[in-house]
Order: structure tokens, then sequence, then C-alpha cells
């Protein structure tokens, strides 16, 4: 009875409402886990990055770079664990917003590629990163 007629309405919508506030309309993505909306950063929120962080800390090149790689994942890790030897890979996750199989993909490369190794337990071990 009326409500019926503004189903399906939500992603039409959505897009307008970007269209109307001059953003990139979002990406749409379908897989196995649903249907996803991705939002690009719209150009005044990365101006407001620059502002508000030093220059020397970030490249010319950032708001046509940064939806695309605000760190690679295995630059993260090892950024964070020079900070924080003692992490677990559950840690790392959760800090870095990343799945736990993810980071552990991301471990192994660094592994393989000489870049990371864990002495000790694995229960009070410690990450040493190899320059």
């Amino acid at each position: 009875a009326g409500e019926i007629e503004a189903w399906g309405r939500g992603i039409e919508r959505i897009f307008a409402a970007c269209r109307e506030a001059g953003t990139p309309v979002p990406r749409l993505r379908f897989d196995s886990n649903g249907l996803w909306t991705e939002f690009a950063f719209a150009a005044e929120y990365l101006q407001s990055i620059q502002e508000k962080t030093p220059m020397k800390t970030l490249p010319e090149t950032l708001p046509e770079t940064l939806p695309e790689t605000l760190l690679k994942t295995p630059d993260s890790i090892l950024r964070l664990l020079r900070e924080q030897p003692t992490l677990t890979a559950t840690a790392v996750a959760e800090t870095l917003g990343k799945s736990r199989s993810a980071i552990l993909r991301a471990i192994k490369k660094l592994h393989e590629a000489g870049r990371l190794r864990h002495v000790g337990p694995r229960k009070g071990g410690r990450w040493e990163i190899m320059e």
C-alpha cells in the first residue's frame, strides 16, 4: 500500500544524492558475500586531509592515489611491527582493518621475500624486520 512503490529505489537515490553533492557515484560490486557499494573520496575530503597533515608526510599525488593505496598491506604490516614487534597476526589484522587471512598471506609473502621473520614461540615471540 504505497510502501512497495519505494522498494528497490535505494541505489537509485544514493546515485542521485551523489550527483547532487558533486561527488563521484559509488561503484557497485557483487560477489559471494553480497552486494557492495564502494564510495570514492570526495575531492574536498582529500583536500582537508592535505591541510591537516604535514606535506612532507604525504606524496604530491595523494588525491589520485589515496583511494587505490593508502598503504600497501605488506608495508603497513612492516610499519606496525616496527613499532610493536610482539603483536599477533590477529592484532595486526584488527589494527589495519583487514581480515586475518589477508594478513597471514601478506606475512607469508614478506617471510618468503626475506623481509620479515618471527623469533621465539608462537605465543610470546616477536617479529624481526629484515632491512
